[in-house]
C-alpha cells in the first residue's frame, strides 16, 4: 500500500511520518522538496493546484494524508485569495483526484469554523458560523471534500503544539526564559492538543477494518485558557529542568490583546464520536501535556 503524506515538514508532517510509516510505502512531499534534516523528498506547492492532479496520478497512492494548510490565522486576513486557494481549492482537487483512483482522504480541519459563542462543547453537526478568512476557508475545504464523493476522513482539531516548529508552547519557553513576567489571554477557552496525539489517532484511524466517510472531532478532553496553558507549561518545564525559573504568568483579557483575526472565545471540541467510531483512548489536556514535555 503507498501513502502520500502531503506536508511532511510541518509539525504534524513530522510525526506523521513515524505514526505512517508502519502503514506501508510513504511518499512524503514539502514545499521544497526537502526536509529539515536534508532528507530529499516529493515537491508540492499547494497554491500549485495543477500539481496536485500530477503528482496524485504518478505515486498512484491508496491513502492521502494532508497535514499542509495556511495556518497563519492573523495574515489570512490580508491574504484571503492565497487562505482560500490552499485551504479550499486544493482540498477540493485533492479529494476529485482521490475519488477518482478510488483513494482515501485523510484531511485537518480546525475550531475556527466555529464562532465560539458555545455554552457546551461542539459536536460535528452544530452549525458552523466561521468569524474571520481562515476558518471560512478551511469550512470551505471541508464542504468540497465532503461534495467530491471521496472517501474521506475529515478530522477537526484545535489548539495545536509540539516539542517542534511553531506554535504555544515553543512561544512560551522561548519568551519565558527572556522575561520575567508574561501577560496571556485568559478568556479564551479550548484544548491545547498535541501533534503526537493527531498522528497516533490518524494512523488508528487508517488501521481500522473498515475505512468509514465522515467527520470527526479530535482534541483532549478538559478545557482551559491559554492563560491556564501557559501557567501549566512552566510549572511542568521546571519540575522536569527544562526551564532554571518560571515566569509570572499575568491573565489578560482578550480586549488587551488585540489581533487582526478574531479568534472564538471558545473553541471546546466534543470528541465522543471519534471515541465511539474508532475505540480511540483521548487524554485530558494537561496529561497530554505532560507526556508531550517527557519527550522533549
Amino acid at each position: 500500500m503507498t501513502v502520500l503524506l502531503l506536508g511532511g515538514d510541518g509539525q504534524l508532517g513530522r510525526r506523521l511520518r513515524g505514526a505512517l510509516a508502519p502503514l506501508g510505502d510513504l511518499v512524503v512531499t514539502s514545499r521544497g522538496g526537502t526536509l529539515a534534516d536534508g532528507t530529499v523528498c516529493e515537491a508540492l506547492d499547494l497554491a500549485d493546484l495543477d500539481a496536485i492532479d500530477a503528482l496524485i496520478a504518478r505515486v498512484a497512492p491508496q491513502i492521502v494524508v494532508n497535514a499542509t494548510a495556511h495556518t497563519a490565522v492573523d495574515r489570512a486576513e490580508s491574504e484571503p485569495d492565497l487562505a482560500h486557494r490552499i485551504n479550499a481549492e486544493a482540498p477540493a482537487r485533492i479529494a476529485a483526484a482521490c475519488a477518482a483512483r478510488d483513494a482515501y482522504f485523510v484531511h485537518y480541519s480546525t475550531d475556527y469554523v466555529f464562532d465560539g459563542q458555545g455554552a457546551r462543547p461542539y459536536r460535528e453537526d452544530d452549525v458552523t458560523a466561521p468569524l474571520g478568512v481562515y476558518g471560512r476557508s478551511k469550512r470551505a475545504g471541508e464542504l468540497a471534500i465532503e461534495q467530491s464523493g471521496a472517501r474521506h476522513a475529515i478530522l477537526r482539531t484545535a489548539w495545536v503544539y509540539d516539542v517542534h516548529g511553531h506554535n504555544f508552547l515553543r512561544t512560551m519557553l522561548r519568551v519565558g526564559a527572556e522575561r520575567d513576567e508574561l501577560r496571556v489571554v485568559d478568556d479564551q477557552v479550548g484544548t491545547p492538543t498535541p501533534a503526537w496525539l493527531l498522528a497516533d489517532v490518524t494512523a488508528q484511524v487508517l488501521r481500522a477494518p473498515v475505512r468509514r466517510t465522515g467527520l470527526w472531532h479530535l482534541a483532549t478532553t478538559g478545557r482551559t485558557s491559554w492563560h491556564g496553558f501557559a501557567t501549566a507549561i512552566f510549572e511542568g518545564a521546571l519540575a522536569r529542568g527544562l526551564i532554571a525559573k518560571a515566569p509570572r504568568v499575568v491573565p489578560i483579557p482578550t480586549s488587551e490583546y488585540p489581533t487582526p483575526a478574531a479568534r472564538p472565545a471558545y473553541s471546546v471540541l466534543d470528541t465522543t464520536g471519534i471515541q465511539r467510531d474508532f475505540g480511540v483512548a483521548i487524554p485530558e489536556w494537561r496529561a497530554a501535556l505532560d507526556a508531550t514535555l517527557d519527550r522533549m
